[in-house]
């Protein structure tokens, strides 16, 4: 027996103001409870103690656990939000010409080097006639050509509307490849 006279039990009966007090809850509180099914009464106003604590706290538990669900759904979905914002801001860079893919930056190149290829291959026939003559004319008629390649060369340009056509021709095909069950 407790020191004050009452001995709680596993049987013990409370009534709605006892387990206001116990669980540090208004009475309205307990009743909302009882009508929301997580404490069940005995008896109008009547509820067992230890099983009303019992399903308090599994409520309470239940109640953090979505708590941290839901936090961590919140987390994802920032994240998501983050990285879209990124590459939202990345294409925007793309579409104005100011950052360029590296494919698109290895085409170009490809282009210049088919430009020194194109050139380079062309020489001979440029020159072959006129290095006919001697050793010495035609060092200088070579080192002429060449420098007409190199300044042909020189007025190679990066071209921005190129390169933006590119962008939008791969963003066509994206969006024309693009499958909606995707």
């Amino acid at each position: 027996m407790a020191k004050n006279g009452v001995e709680i039990t596993p049987d013990t009966v409370v009534s709605t103001t006892e387990l206001a007090v116990v669980l540090s809850l208004s009475a309205r509180r307990v009743q909302q409870l009882v009508q929301d099914g997580i404490i069940t009464a005995k008896q109008r106003g009547k509820y067992s103690l230890a099983g009303s604590v019992k399903r308090y706290i599994k409520f309470l538990q239940r109640e953090a656990e979505q708590s941290d669900e839901d936090i961590e759904r919140q987390k994802a979905e920032t994240s998501i939000k983050k990285s879209k914002a990124i590459i939202a801001v990345y294409e925007a860079k793309e579409l104005q010409g100011k950052m360029h893919r590296s494919e698109d930056v290895a085409a170009m190149t490809e282009d210049l080097i088919f430009a020194i290829r194109g050139a380079l291959v062309a020489l001979p026939g440029r020159v072959a006639v006129d290095a006919a003559a001697s050793p010495s004319e035609a060092a200088g008629i070579i080192r002429k050509e060449v420098h007409k390649v190199m300044e042909e060369l020189s007025r190679y340009q990066y071209d921005p509307k190129k390169y933006e056509e590119r962008v939008r021709d791969r963003r066509n095909w994206d969006i024309d490849g693009w499958d909606e069950d995707d």
